[in-house]
């Protein structure tokens, strides 16, 4: 294996990375970005390591959900404050029902850049450059927006740093504190089915909350029902970006890519000889590997070894992408592979990206159906094989779109055109998380019964 350094890529094969006119005025940019203060620290990524290595171990379970792309417009306190409360709605049920730790991670503070199937995009006869996220190029259909502008990083980070500070004022500075629980449901989820459920989860959580202060024991005083961690993540699909973020620990002497706690490879950049392989073998962070239908068994079993050569448990996730139809068929040999060679991994389902479709109206959309197949079929695979369904990672907001179809709030097709509003990829509400959150921790509940049935 060769030395790895933070540039150390740039020899490998780069797939999806944006072109520039003016390679000088990028390196001008990631020059600055590399003389200002890590968003993250290494601290909090090994924290976050040892979270999911609990999780890899059975005893824990990972939530990871934000925005399919962030953007420069849509920036606003109120957007990251009903994220982050949602996920904290979602985890709060699944914590309830399973009676395992959630583990929180974001898709927020640097989820910019977006691969795309097509490199162009054409309306109406003209083609144009595909939209690569706002830290790249702009969104409007114009020959000019459309030109990659690295100063857009500089507001990237600008925009990550002030999403974390106010991030971290949430998870620790009391709005996390379990006695505002009933404070976190969204003033539009009293029209979901599902606001009366968390309702009920909120009120027994009061009462057990009652039950300790009667007891003698002060919630104010216990640190864990005060605040939380909560983790960010994105994908590494930027890698100049990525070499500017990434710095050595002091402590250490690891290197750790401080863009963000968590990163992890698309299923586009997977492949071997990668130069996103390459550049995420060398950092500390935990990582990401997304699994889809190309992949062979031999394949994700050399890139572990290449990934994880000490086999660190919460070094690696496993995030699988099938679509519904295929995930049963295509997940369980993975899973055999991985459990034969004694990997510990986390396995987490990504029931968004196999289950796009085109509505009759014209938007691209996801089932609300689909996606849970795709969740009930990542758990059947688990419980067959007798592994640990570790985690679901999904595209979601806290506002009230209109981008998913079905669910306990039945958007329609007609519906869809009423709140679009995404910038890529369309993503469950607030209700459908929720109802999702639900379902899952009821498979949650399944698979503790079958795991004390077969210690039995």
């Amino acid at each position: 294996m060769t030395t790895w350094t933070p540039e150390s890529w740039k020899a490998h094969e780069g797939r999806h990375l944006p072109s520039y006119p003016d390679a000088a005025a990028l390196d001008k940019v990631t020059d600055t970005l590399t003389s200002f203060p890590p968003l993250v620290f290494a601290g909090e990524a090994r924290a976050l390591k040892a979270d999911l290595a609990e999780v890899a171990a059975g005893k824990g379970f990972l939530l990871q959900g934000g925005d399919c792309a962030e953007s420069f417009a849509e920036f606003h306190p109120n957007t990251i404050r009903d994220t982050f409360r949602v996920l904290l709605q979602m985890a709060v049920v699944m914590t309830f029902a399973s009676k395992q730790p959630v583990v929180k991670v974001g898709r927020m503070a640097g989820q910019f850049a977006k691969p795309r199937s097509s490199p162009v995009e054409v309306i109406d006869g003209v083609e144009l450059p595909s939209y690569l996220g706002d830290n790249i190029n702009g969104i409007e259909f114009t020959s000019e927006a459309r030109i990659p502008d690295p100063q857009r990083l500089l507001q990237a980070y600008s925009q990550s740093a002030a999403t974390l500070n106010l991030l971290r004022a949430f998870s620790t500075g009391g709005y996390a504190n379990l006695r505002q629980v009933h404070q976190w449901t969204l003033d539009f989820m009293d029209r979901s089915p599902w606001a009366d459920k968390f309702a009920e989860v909120s009120n027994r959580i009061g009462e057990a909350l009652d039950f300790m202060a009667a007891c003698g024991i002060d919630p104010h005083s216990v640190p864990q029902l005060q605040g939380t961690s909560f983790y960010t993540s994105h994908e590494a699909l930027h890698l100049s970006y990525e070499q500017a973020m990434t710095r050595q620990d002091s402590l250490t002497g690891d290197w750790y890519d401080c863009s963000a706690h968590m990163l992890w490879i698309g299923d586009r950049t997977r492949f071997e000889g990668s130069a996103h392989v390459e550049f995420l073998r060398g950092v500390g962070n935990p990582i990401g590997f997304k699994c889809g239908p190309s992949l062979a068994p031999d394949e994700l079993l050399r890139q572990l070894d290449l990934l994880n050569p000490q086999r660190e448990a919460g070094r690696i996730t496993l995030i699988s992408r099938f679509g519904d139809e295929k995930v049963e068929a295509g997940l369980a040999p993975l899973v055999r592979a991985v459990k034969r060679e004694g990997h510990p991994v986390v396995w987490s389902c990504d029931p968004m990206h196999g289950n796009v479709i085109k509505a009759e109206s014209g938007f691209k959309t996801r089932p609300f159906d689909r996606i849970l197949r795709e969740v009930r079929g990542f758990f059947a695979v688990h419980r067959a094989e007798g592994t640990h369904a570790g985690g679901v990672h999904i595209e979601m907001t806290g506002q009230n779109v209109t981008e998913c179809i079905g669910g306990g709030v039945a958007i329609s097709d007609a519906a869809l055109a009423d709140r679009y509003q995404t910038h890529c990829d369309p993503r469950l509400n607030a209700a459908q998380s929720i109802e999702l959150a639900f379902l899952v921790a009821d498979m949650l509940n399944e698979e503790a019964i079958d795991r004390a049935q077969r210690a039995a």
